[in-house]
């Protein structure tokens, strides 16, 4: 027997309450309560849809697991976040802030793969087919491969995506489409579910590719229910200040490949434009014989980034200072100025701290550690740093410095591109070859890093 089940679901973060809340419990957001009402049908033993497939289960050791085929995009940075190329008939969700440029990858993506002899769909809920076609003229994203239909109504897509017979398909954005079944309105965590639901079908039935763009809320969370991102394949999200030419494409979860890489994009007039190698980029306007400023080597995946962190160590005129990090963990921040207070005897009880990682990348390792420390004790000291050094290393309580993974790739990266000197943890220098034309200088503890760095 099937019957209608009301209950009230968040718009923003997915929580679930039998009665409305002007507050949602579970996000604290004011007036995003809405309405949901489903049909619930009860099914038991074989008439359940879990057995619906006629696959039989197979010993583990007898499944073929060779490589998923994949279809080159046309964009090295994208083929790097996705894992070497887009797999047909996977399902990927794309979020980001509004104005980020996703649209704009998304048409520039679409115009590569029609060079590849693919087909391609992009459906566009929030501009019209001449705004479309004003942003490809402006991109050069001109293809006959390449069919834009403004809709919003899923059924009229899939009968688009019957017509066209599309290799790869774009939805622009997944909140804007709608199912007339469903009572809810656009954008709703009904019509998000369902829709993404019919897409999923889409994609693994037909083979197609396909992207979802999807809407971000004001926490920087993919707009509408959790299982969102459960349900597709790939989560990648669209980074960057609108202050920066740069924007930064993160992948959170891939089915395909790893979640450790990214992807470096230059926003210009014509589009996006790769940036073949980000560690100068960073670099171009640091400036040279500055306390408090020093280059810290950092991996994203498999690619080493030099990056510039800059501290500014300045007296407080208020009971409690305050420490601010731009770019790196507070509570990192907070534990390494315990230990250069406990183990060096610096006194920063009266200083506030500032540490900002320039051009605006996030660092999440604990290898930024010690080139931390340094920029800390470089800005308090007012002695600045050699611009031909690279630190890296991670610090421990007791003021020991650790090793890091990667040691090799760091120090590489640091000899093309012009620098003297590195210094990384001593047990770091064991195993590899070195590379000629760069010192290499190995520390145990941190006053080790300081004495050497700041001499």
């Amino acid at each position: 027997m099937a019957k209608v089940k009301t209950k009230f679901q968040c718009t923003e973060c997915g929580y679930e309450a039998p009665k409305w809340y002007g507050k949602c419990p579970g996000c604290q957001s004011w007036n995003s309560m809405v309405e949901e009402t489903e049909t619930v049908v009860k099914t038991q033993g074989r008439n359940s849809p879990l057995f619906d497939s006629k696959d039989k289960p197979l010993p583990i050791i007898d499944i073929d697991s060779g490589q998923e085929p994949r279809v080159q995009t046309g964009i090295g940075e994208l083929n790097r976040v996705l894992g070497g190329g887009i797999v047909p008939g996977s399902l990927v969700l794309v979020g980001g802030d509004p104005g980020i440029g996703k649209s704009t990858l998304m048409l520039q993506t679409s115009h590569a793969l029609t060079h590849s002899g693919l087909r391609v769909l992009y459906v566009s809920g929030e501009e019209s087919v001449k705004q479309t076609k004003l942003r490809a003229d402006r991109l050069g994203a001109l293809s006959a491969e390449l069919y834009v239909l403004c809709e919003t109504n899923m059924e009229r897509v899939e009968e688009a995506v019957d017509q066209i017979q599309p290799h790869f398909l774009v939805i622009d954005s997944i909140q804007t489409v709608y199912l007339p079944e469903v009572t809810s309105a656009p954008g709703s965590v009904a019509q998000v579910r369902e829709c993404t639901s019919r897409f999923m079908r889409i994609a693994k039935g037909r083979g197609i590719a396909t992207v979802l763009v999807g809407h971000v809320t004001k926490e920087g969370a993919i707009a509408g229910p959790r299982m969102l991102e459960h349900m597709v394949d790939c989560v990648l999200y669209f980074e960057g200040e609108r202050h920066h030419t740069y924007r930064l494409l993160r992948a959170v979860k891939n089915r395909f490949g790893s979640t450790n890489e990214i992807g470096i994009f230059e926003m210009g007039e014509d589009g996006l434009r790769e940036v073949g190698n980000p560690s100068e980029l960073f670099l171009s306007e640091r400036p040279l014989g500055v306390a408090g400023s020093t280059v810290v080597a950092s991996m994203e995946g498999t690619r080493p980034l030099l990056v510039e962190l800059q501290a500014l160590i300045s007296t407080t005129h208020f009971p409690s200072p305050r420490r601010m990090a731009t770019g790196v963990d507070l509570h990192r921040l907070n534990l390494i100025i315990a230990v250069l207070e406990k183990r060096m005897g610096m006194f920063l009880q009266t200083q506030d701290a500032y540490l900002n990682v320039a051009g605006g990348v996030r660092l999440d390792e604990p290898a930024v550690d010690l080139a931390v420390a340094v920029s800390i004790a470089s800005s308090l000291r007012d002695v600045p740093t050699k611009p031909d050094d690279v630190i890296f290393g991670e610090i421990g309580l007791t003021g020991e410095v650790r090793a890091v993974s990667r040691a090799e790739q760091r120090v590489k990266e640091a000899a093309k591109l012009g620098f003297k000197r590195v210094i990384l943890p001593e047990k770091s220098l064991k195993g590899w070859k070195h590379p000629r034309g760069i010192q290499l200088i190995g520390v145990n503890t941190v006053a080790d890093a300081l004495a050497v760095a700041l001499d």
